[in-house]
Formats: structure tokens, sequence, C-alpha cells
């Protein structure tokens, strides 16, 4: 198997609006809702990418409410249509996130489309979470991604938000699973929500333990331009979305002095 690709340290995410097949499309034909979805995702790709993001990741924030680990075919078309639109709109890595934890066909739709790297909110253990119980499958993953000859990155999240961990409730311990035995390239740190900020006690605690596994760690939920300070000894990289967007809104359209701030801080940080 190839070698990942370095992940980007800068991430923006591109919040999707609703693809053929969820409620929030019914009252689009399929075509209609890819249109729209597509569209505005190569916009903001654009966007962001001229703002300065280092790595783009596309998620069907939209989709709500989500499917546990699978997601229909439509889905993966939509996904995979979008995500190749983006690989050629931008000359930066892009990743994609298939919620709320279809990591088997985010690893597909990364790879027929050429992106660099997933996202799988659960790639360790088991959770329970607004969707029902969710096992991990890092076992099928792993195999998977050599199967293909792909070096496409995987992003695994710790203790992730709107979940409840059943396996471990340490966030040291969990790093370790996720980074060392689920074989994640990097691991993602949230808050409770989509939104919120990660408890400062426990970042601390996960920036030693990661440090100590030499594993790439990331802040994936509730970053804002004012916080990074505050975190930068803590942390390889951001994964940011919400505060990009109108009011901080998830889902929002991109606002463009938002997101402009919050490169210019973020290279703050870098100094």
């Amino acid at each position: 198997m190839k070698a990942a690709r370095r992940l980007p340290r800068l991430i923006g995410v591109i919040h999707l609006p609703p693809l053929p097949g969820s409620p929030g499309a019914s009252r689009f034909s399929a075509v209609d809702a890819l249109s729209i979805a597509g569209e505005r995702a190569v916009q903001e790709a654009l966007a962001l990418a001229r703002a300065g993001f280092e790595g783009l990741i596309v998620e069907n924030f939209g989709d709500a409410p989500f499917y546990k680990d699978r997601v229909p075919a439509e889905t993966v078309a939509a996904m995979s249509i979008i995500a190749a639109a983006i690989r050629e709109a931008v000359k930066i890595p892009v990743g994609v996130n298939i919620l709320r934890n279809a990591g088997r066909d985010a690893l597909a739709v990364a790879a027929v489309s050429g992106c660099d790297f997933i996202r799988v909110n659960i790639l360790s253990g088991v959770a329970a979470t607004d969707q029902g119980i969710i096992e991990a499958d890092a076992a099928f993953l792993l195999r998977e991604r050599a199967r293909l000859n792909s070096a496409i990155g995987i992003l695994g999240d710790v203790l992730v938000k709107h979940a409840r961990s059943l396996s471990v409730d340490d966030v040291a311990l969990a790093i370790e699973e996720v980074g060392l035995r689920a074989g994640a390239d990097g691991v993602v740190i949230t808050g409770a929500t989509t939104g919120r900020a990660v408890d400062p006690v426990r970042l601390e605690k996960a920036s030693r333990a990661a440090r100590a596994h030499s594993i790439p760690l990331y802040i994936g939920s509730g970053m804002t331009a004012d916080g990074l300070a505050e975190v930068r000894s803590k942390i390889d990289g951001v994964i940011v979305g919400s505060d990009l967007r109108r009011a901080g809104k998830a889902g929002a359209p991109l606002d463009l002095k938002r997101v402009r701030a919050f490169v210019k801080a973020y290279r703050r940080k870098q100094r």
C-alpha cells in the first residue's frame, strides 16, 4: 500500500445542502438537488482556497437525520460527483466525510474522485449516538484502502461530538486506541456538539497524549478565529466550518469576512 498523503493543517469544511434522497431535498428532483449542492460546493471550495486554506473537507451536512454507517447509492453517487468537481476546481487537498459514520462509503468516494483523505467519526470502539449504537470498523477500512492501492489519509475522531463512547472515556487512552490500534493518520478532538468548543482540560490531556505518540492532533469543532491563540501550542491542525459562516451558524452560507479573519488568525498562530 502507498504511504498516506500528508494531511493539511488548516482545513475548511464545506457543509453541503440536502442531497438527492434526503428529506430536505424532497421538493427537488434528484438532478436539481445535485445541481444546487454541487454549484454551492464548488463556489465555497474556490473561496476557501483563495483565502488561504490548506485543505478542504466536504460533508453531507444537509442530509439530517443521518444513517448510522452506510448511506444510499444516490448519496454515494452525489458525493462522488461533487467531490470530483471540487477536486477539479482547486489545487489543495480535498477530504470526504459522510455522516454519520459511513467510512466505507467515504473511502470509495475519495478513491474514485481522487481525494486525499477522509474523516471517520467512530474509527475505534462502540458509541451511543443520536443514530443509535455504532460499532467501529477500522479493520475493514485499512484493508480496503490497501486493496484499492490508495494513499488516502484517515482522520479519526476521539470521543466524538453528538455521542458517548461505550468503550473508553479517557481521552488519552482514546487517542492511543484511534491513533495506534485503529491506524488513523491523525486524530480529531471535538466539543459535545457541532459548534461547541473543546473543553480546555480535555484538550490539554489530549495534546500530551498525542505528542507522546507522535500522532497529529486536530480540533474539529467550536474553533473560532479569536480562540486560535489559546490552543496554538496544543494542536497540529484545525478543521473549521461553523465560524466561517454567517453568524457562525453551521450550514449557513460562507461569510468571506469571517473566512479571511480565520486565515489571518491562523497565520499569526504559525509565527
